[in-house]
């Protein structure tokens, strides 16, 4: 085995260990031997809400642990394929399972990082175009781009719900789920405004434009949340589905549109031809902004009368700018810079992430 991939293997192995010890396979086997014992017990559906939280919790940790056993087993396997590999003279297949086994213990090192109640849960985003007209619009599909990019290649699918496209370029506003566990984690740091410095493509005099586009991030949200929705709180429409430049994309009034009368949020979904499906989709979106919008007000009472020590979760702040002219990308919120815009727009985003994801855990450790 060559050098190079004995040290590549060594440092797996501590990354390994050290988040075994974070996450205590021992502890999580204790808590599965509990949640069993209260799975068993034929009396847990008397409490659907109690019963569902148990399940789910069980799952979790079941999962947790054959993924770490999964990797350690992997890992132990690799100096055996290396072998194996020597003999035929061929390592191409162990170099692919080394690159597999490095993807798949990174991902999981980010989730040790990740604290947060709602962290675990896949992500909504909602995209919306802001000052700077057209260029603003093909900003916001920059940016939906670059997040389709980034979950695709790792292995996340998308769905679209819904997508308002503006009259000469780009669009008006987006929304949008991201499947996996940790999304909410992982995307919730993009939360906030998104500056582009650009010379714009649709000035003929080649003038250097600003814009904005301000993206959202929420959980999605689950049955124990509980969020109520009386029917009398909300405004159904439905209307046609459209596509780029106002097309029809279907001849039935599938889309829908759900306004909640006392918040006045609006959120739309056509991604289904069906009128149900749609309203569902809708339902689950408004339910995760409802709950959302409630934490923040709970936030700001317990924030009365001191400073945020964290700022990364400010929404209205403009977080990051991306400066085309200079191939830069800064970060305002913890200074990061780096010059591949191109690679991160591109969804090329884990460096970012990881400074940003390094930079709120000191903060968090300096503020407790």
């Amino acid at each position: 085995m060559q050098p190079e991939v004995s040290a590549d293997l060594s440092d797996l192995d501590g990354t390994l260990t050290t988040i075994e010890k974070v996450m205590d396979p021992e502890a999580l086997a204790a808590r599965i031997r509990e949640l069993e014992a209260q799975a068993g017990d034929p009396s847990l559906w008397d409490d659907p809400v109690h019963a569902q939280k148990v399940t789910s919790e069980l799952s979790a940790a079941q999962a947790k642990v054959r993924k770490l056993e999964a990797l350690r087993g992997r890992l132990e396997d690799m100096p055996v394929m290396y072998e194996l590999a020597e003999e035929e003279g061929d390592s191409s297949l162990a170099d692919e399972e080394l690159d597999s086994l490095e993807s798949a213990i990174e991902s999981l090192e980010v989730t040790t990082m990740l604290s947060g109640e709602y962290d675990p849960r896949e992500a909504v985003i909602n995209i919306r175009s802001g000052a700077g007209g057209v260029d603003a619009a093909d900003w916001a599909e920059m940016l939906m781009r670059m997040y389709t990019r980034w979950a695709e290649k790792h292995g996340h699918k998308v769905d679209v719900y819904d997508i308002s496209y503006a009259e000469e370029a780009g669009i008006k506003s987006a929304t949008f789920v991201v499947h996996g566990e940790y999304m909410y984690g992982q995307l919730s740091v993009e939360q906030g405004a998104h500056r582009l410095v650009r010379i714009s493509p649709f000035d003929n005099q080649g003038r250097r434009q600003t814009s904005f586009a301000e993206v959202e991030v929420l959980p999605v949200v689950e049955q124990t949340d509980h969020i109520d929705i009386p029917d009398n709180d909300v405004r159904v429409d439905v209307y046609r589905s459209s596509g780029p430049g106002g097309q029809s994309v279907n001849t039935t009034d599938s889309a829908v549109r759900i306004t909640h009368l006392p918040t006045g949020i609006v959120v739309t979904c056509q991604k289904e031809r069906s009128q149900i499906q749609n309203k569902a989709r809708a339902l689950q979106v408004l339910a995760a902004r409802l709950q959302a919008l409630a934490e923040e007000q709970a936030e700001a009472e317990a924030a009365q009368g001191r400073a945020a020590q964290i700022r990364t979760l400010d929404r209205s702040e403009r977080i990051r700018t991306y400066n085309w002219p200079e191939n830069r990308i800064s970060d305002h919120r913890i200074g990061f810079k780096a010059n591949n815009l191109d690679s991160v727009l591109n969804g090329d985003m884990e460096d970012l992430f990881t400074a940003l994801r390094t930079a709120e855990r000191a903060a968090r450790l300096e503020a407790e």
